[in-house]
C-alpha cells in the first residue's frame, strides 16, 4: 500500500495473528485494527513506519501505548459508546445470578436434581448499589438498577452529583461507598489510579454479605485479597480477570470458589454491540485517515 485513500481501503484480515507475526508485516499497513489480546507497545509502533491509525475494536485502550503512538503522529481510536448497553445488561444479569443463586440452581437441575427450597435467594429491590465510575456504562447500570428499586451510591473523580441526584441517589467518597453499599459494581478504565483499587484495605470496608461485580478490567481487583475475603461476602461476579485465559493457580482457586461466578469477558459479545462497534470504529477510522 503506497498511498492512503480514505475512499478505498484494501483490507487484510488476520485473526489470531501473533505479536511476532505482526511485527514482521506491520510496516506494510497504514491502519491497524486489533482487539484486547494484542499488546500494542513501542515495538509495534516503531516497526509500523507507515502507520497512521491504531484502531481498538472495543472500549479499553489499556493494551495500547497511547502516549507513545500519539508522539509518533499516529491517531488512536476506539468505539467507546457502542457496547455500553450490552455491558450494562450483563452487569445486572450477574447481580441477579449471584443474588438468586441461579448458577447453583441451574447446574443442579441440569444434573437431574430438583432443588426447590434449597437455594433461598435475595432481591435487588431496596438494596444499595455502589457504582464505581459513572461513565457511559456505569451511568446506564445505575439507571437500570434504579428501575429495579435499588438505592444508588456513586463514586467518581468527576462531579456527577446532579446526574446522580436525578436518580434519587447521591455521590459519595470511595470509602463511604465501599462500607455502605450492598452491591458494588466497577466501571472504571485501567489506570495507575485504578490498578488494584479493590484490595485488602477496600475489601475490609465491605459489609458482610456484600456482593462485588466487575465488568471493567481484571487488574482493578487484587484477586489474592478477594480470595481472602470472599467467605464472609455474599459473592462476586467477574467478567474480567487480570489474566485471560487464566493460568495461575490462585485464579483457578478463585474461579472454582462456590461464591464466585466468572464469565470469559463477554460484556460486549452481543450481536447488537458487535455491529455498533464495527460501525462506530469504521467511522472513527475514516475520520482519522482524513485528518492524517
Amino acid at each position: 500500500m503506497n498511498s492512503l485513500d480514505s475512499n478505498r481501503f484494501e483490507v487484510c484480515y488476520r485473526p489470531g495473528i501473533s505479536l511476532e507475526e505482526l511485527l514482521k508485516v506491520v510496516e506494510d499497513y497504514h491502519v491497524l485494527v486489533f482487539r484486547g489480546r494484542l499488546k500494542i507497545g513501542k515495538e509495534v509502533v516503531d516497526r509500523g513506519v507507515n502507520l497512521k491509525v491504531l484502531a481498538r475494536y472495543g472500549i479499553g485502550l489499556d493494551n495500547v501505548d497511547v502516549e507513545y503512538a500519539v508522539k509518533r503522529g499516529i491517531a488512536v481510536v476506539n468505539a467507546p459508546k457502542a457496547s455500553a448497553v450490552s455491558v450494562a445488561e450483563l452487569t445486572l444479569a450477574l447481580m441477579l445470578v449471584v443474588f438468586r443463586r441461579l448458577y447453583d440452581v441451574i447446574h443442579e437441575v441440569k444434573g437431574g436434581g430438583w432443588p426447590k427450597g434449597k437455594y433461598i435467594g435475595r432481591e435487588l429491590y431496596g438494596k444499595r448499589l455502589g457504582v464505581v465510575g459513572f461513565g457511559k456504562i456505569g451511568s446506564r447500570v445505575a439507571h437500570y438498577a434504579n428501575a429495579f428499586g435499588m438505592k444508588i451510591l456513586v463514586y467518581d473523580i468527576r462531579d456527577v452529583s446532579q446526574e446522580v441526584a436525578e436518580l434519587g441517589g447521591k455521590q459519595v467518597e470511595f470509602e463511604e461507598l465501599m462500607s455502605e453499599a450492598d452491591v458494588i459494581s466497577l466501571h472504571v478504565p485501567l489506570t495507575p489510579l485504578t490498578w488494584r483499587m479493590i484490595n485488602d484495605r477496600s475489601l475490609s470496608m465491605m459489609r458482610d454479605g456484600g456482593v462485588l461485580v466487575n465488568t471493567s478490567r481484571g487488574e482493578v481487583i487484587d484477586t489474592h485479597a478477594l480470595l481472602k475475603h470472599i467467605d464472609r461476602l455474599g459473592g462476586a461476579a467477574l467478567d474480567v480477570l487480570e489474566q485471560e485465559p487464566p493460568k495461575d493457580e490462585h485464579l483457578w482457586r478463585l474461579i472454582k470458589h462456590p461464591k464466585i461466578v466468572v464469565t470469559p469477558h463477554i460484556g460486549a459479545e452481543t450481536e447488537e454491540a458487535l455491529d455498533r462497534i464495527a460501525e462506530e470504529l469504521a467511522r472513527n477510522i475514516v475520520e482519522a485517515v482524513i485528518w492524517a
